[in-house]
């Protein structure tokens, strides 16, 4: 029982910070933390009790592993086929593509160093798929928990609903993507105002280079041609990205209510790191997401991941140094020895 106890410990943190705060990136890392040490010590527990059993099931995982590796690469390479094709070559949407060519430059790299067992490509390829690895694994955390987050029930009442913006098409019409998010801000707002309040809907976004109108108006008027109150929308109209979007809203809603909650209104791919920014920000308030587009879905949800590792760079960064500074020592070593 002494082996499930680094996952325990990772159990019980986990649910402290969720009860404290469901928006915390360290969330999602405990629970894949608590996964891993539970699956490594289920594992060894295994192996001591049946040594063949043990063998039998590490071979078994590598060979998912492998599987597993190949499938995710051809399913990311043609996604990114797809996104190219319905969207554009913008560096977003090539995404997926980039992921998918990145797994099968892995792979070669390893079947390389398997194949020739130079010191070198041994050394090269243990400490590629080593950050490969550490980014999986953030990646999965991400996932999963980000998931689990956007199915949780909001329970309190909530004094605005935020909505936030995206591009127009031809500087003027909301997209199918945007007006997905104002139709789910609609049924959050009929809910609680079923609970007895009229919360405020504030529509969120300003006017870029491209557009001929802010966002928030263009997303305003299209409430009101569905039949919603035109004297329970504020428009916030100065924020060009989500952490303004939710900043300059902040300061609408405090100055209105200082002690406001609200829910806040996004596409299902980007409620996660809507609802960090949200926590950095200091909005009290929690995250809905709207559907999008299954094709979308995987390039977005390496966007968002993306962007989540920009915004923890220094922790990534000395991680990954970490890594590529202990491969140096260990080729440094002569280790592992080569015929």
């Amino acid at each position: 029982m002494v082996s499930f106890v680094p996952s325990l410990v990772c159990l019980v943190l986990f649910c402290a910070g969720v009860a404290r705060d469901r928006r915390r990136v360290s969330n999602a890392v405990l629970l894949g933390l608590c996964v891993v040490f539970a699956g490594i010590a289920l594992f060894l527990k295994l192996a001591s009790e049946k040594e063949q059993l043990g063998r039998d099931l590490a071979l078994a995982l590598l060979v998912l592993a492998v599987l597993g590796v190949i499938t995710l690469a051809w399913f990311l390479i043609a996604n990114g086929i797809t996104m190219v094709r319905k969207e554009g070559r913008s560096p977003a949407n090539l995404l997926s593509l980039g992921a998918g060519l990145a797994l099968v430059a892995l792979l070669a790299l390893l079947g390389t160093a398997l194949a020739l067992h130079t010191h070198t490509l041994l050394v090269a390829a243990a400490t590629a798929t080593a950050l490969c690895g550490y980014v999986a694994f953030l990646f999965l955390c991400f996932l999963v928990y980000g998931g689990l987050y956007a199915r949780l029930r909001i329970r309190r009442r909530a004094d605005f609903v935020v909505v936030l913006g995206s591009g127009l098409i031809g500087g003027t019409k909301v997209p199918p993507l945007l007006a997905s998010r104002l139709e789910r801000a609609r049924k959050e707002h009929a809910r609680l105002s079923r609970r007895g309040r009229r919360p405020v809907l504030i529509t969120s976004g300003g006017q870029g280079p491209d557009e001929k109108l802010p966002e928030s108006h263009a997303m305003a008027d299209y409430l009101t041609g569905e039949g919603f109150p035109a004297d329970l929308i504020t428009r916030e109209d100065r924020s060009t990205t989500t952490d303004e979007n939710l900043a300059f809203s902040k300061a609408l809603m405090e100055k209105a209510n200082p002690g406001y909650r609200c829910v806040i209104v996004t596409n299902n791919y980007h409620v996660f790191r809507a609802a960090v920014t949200a926590r950095r920000t200091g909005v009290r308030g929690h995250v809905v997401g709207a559907p999008t587009a299954s094709y979308f879905w995987p390039s977005a949800m390496l966007r968002e991941f993306v962007a989540l590792l920009v915004s923890y760079r220094r922790t990534n960064a000395a991680l990954f140094l970490l890594v590529l500074l202990s491969g140096l020592f260990i080729w440094w070593l002569g280790w592992p020895p080569t015929p």
